[in-house]
C-alpha cells in the first residue's frame, strides 16, 4: 500500500492538473457557435454605422441582435460564446477605452466643463431614481438609462452592466432608448444652438454634456460648425471618466446590499475589496495613468480607439442576441418616457448652468 500511494497521488496530481488544460480547449470549441454569429453581426453592423455615423455601429449591432432574437432565437449551444461576448469582451472594451483618456485633460482642458457637466450628471441620476420610480421602471433598468444620459451612452451602460450585471433585456432597451434621443439630438440641436446664438465653444460644451454617444457628439458639433467639435470632444472625454466614480459607487453600493442580503457563512458573501471594486475598473485607471505619463504612444490611439470600439459593438451585438424580446415588449413604453424625460431635463440644466457660470457666449 505505501509502495502505491506515492503512484496514486503523483497520478491524481497529473490528473488535476491536466484537467484544467484539457478543458481550455473545450471551453473554446463552446464559444465558437455564439462568437461567430456575433462577429458577423458586428461586421455588419460597423459597415452601416460609416454609411450612417449618426446612428453609429453600436446601435445597429444591438436592434440587429435584438431584430434577430426576435425572428430566430439563438440556439442554446451559442449560449456560451454571447455570454462571453456580452461580459468578458465588454469588459476588456472599457480598459482599452483607459488608453485614449488622460487625468490631465480633467484637469486642464476639462476642468472648465466640470461645473456644468457634474451639475448634468446630478440631473441625470437623481432624475432617473426620482421620475423611473414615479414610471415603475424597474430598478436596474433606471439604473442603466439614468447612466446612459448622464455620462455617455453605450459605453457607460456597458460598464455600469459589468457591475451591477443587468438583464439582457435591460440593457437592450436602455441602450435604444438612449441612442433613439441621441438621433434626435443631432437632428435638432445644431439648429437650435444657432437660434440661442450659442458660440462654438458653448455649443461644444453643450453637446459633449447632453450629447451621448462620441459619434452623435461629433456628429451634431460637426453640423453646427468647425470650432465646436474639437470642444466637444474633450468635453465628451472628460464626462466619459466619470464612468470611474459611478461604477465605483455602485460597486460599493451593491456590496454592502450583499451584505446585508447574504449571511456571511455563505460563500457568496460579498466582503473584501474584490467586490468593491471590480478588475476591470483597476486595469481601466491602469490604462489612464498610463496614457497620462506618456506609455501609449499617440500615434496607437486611433488603433486602440477603433478597436474598442470594435468590442464594444461586438458586446452589444451578442447583448441584443441574448435579449428575450418578450421581456422588451412587456417593458412597456415607460423606460423610454423615461429616457425622454431624462434627456429633456439634461438638455436644459446644461444650458441653463452655462447662462450661471458665464460660459454660453
Amino acid at each position: 500500500m505505501d509502495e502505491r500511494s506515492p503512484v496514486a497521488s503523483s497520478s491524481t496530481a497529473a490528473e488535476v492538473e491536466a484537467g484544467p488544460v484539457q478543458k481550455r480547449p473545450e471551453r473554446a470549441r463552446s464559444l465558437v457557435p455564439g462568437l461567430v454569429p456575433v462577429v458577423v453581426l458586428a461586421a455588419v453592423a460597423t459597415v452601416l454605422g460609416h454609411l450612417v455615423p449618426v446612428i453609429g455601429a453600436p446601435v445597429f449591432a444591438v436592434l440587429g441582435g435584438i431584430a434577430i432574437a426576435l425572428v430566430r432565437p439563438p440556439a442554446e449551444r451559442a449560449g456560451p460564446g454571447l455570454s462571453f461576448a456580452g461580459k468578458t469582451v465588454l469588459k476588456t472594451s472599457i480598459v482599452v477605452l483607459g488608453t485614449g483618456l488622460s487625468f490631465h485633460e480633467v484637469l486642464t482642458i476639462g476642468g472648465a466643463s466640470l461645473p456644468v457637466l457634474l451639475g448634468t450628471l446630478a440631473v441625470a441620476l437623481l432624475g432617473a431614481v426620482v421620475f423611473g420610480r414615479a414610471l415603475g421602471v424597474a430598478r436596474d433598468l433606471r439604473t442603466l438609462i439614468g447612466v446612459g444620459t448622464g455620462i455617455c451612452g453605450a459605453s457607460a451602460i456597458a460598464a455600469t452592466d459589468a457591475v451591477i450585471d443587468a438583464s439582457d433585456a435591460d440593457v437592450s432597451y436602455a441602450i435604444a432608448t438612449i441612442f433613439t434621443f441621441n438621433v434626435v439630438a443631432v437632428l435638432t440641436f445644431p439648429t437650435i444652438g444657432h437660434a440661442l446664438g450659442l458660440s462654438p465653444h458653448a455649443f461644444g460644451l453643450w453637446a459633449g454634456t447632453a450629447v451621448n454617444d462620441l459619434s452623435s457628439v461629433v456628429a451634431a458639433s460637426a453640423i453646427f460648425g468647425h470650432g465646436a467639435t474639437s470642444y466637444a470632444v474633450v468635453v465628451k472625454l472628460t464626462r466619459t471618466l466619470m464612468i470611474i466614480p459611478i461604477a465605483l459607487g455602485l460597486a460599493a453600493w451593491r456590496a454592502r446590499g450583499g451584505r446585508r442580503w447574504t449571511s456571511t457563512d455563505e460563500p457568496g458573501a460579498t466582503t473584501g475589496l474584490r467586490y468593491v471594486m471590480p478588475v476591470f475598473i483597476g486595469w481601466f485607471l491602469v490604462a489612464v495613468a498610463l496614457n497620462t505619463i506618456g506609455l501609449v504612444p499617440t500615434s496607437w490611439h486611433p488603433a486602440l480607439s477603433a478597436t474598442a470600439a470594435g468590442m464594444i459593438t461586438i458586446a452589444l451585438g451578442a447583448i441584443g442576441l441574448s435579449a428575450r424580446p418578450r421581456d422588451i415588449r412587456r417593458a412597456g413604453f415607460r423606460p423610454l418616457a423615461l429616457g425622454a424625460i431624462l434627456w429633456v431635463l439634461v438638455a436644459a440644466t446644461s444650458l441653463a448652468l452655462q447662462i450661471l457660470t458665464g460660459t454660453h457666449v
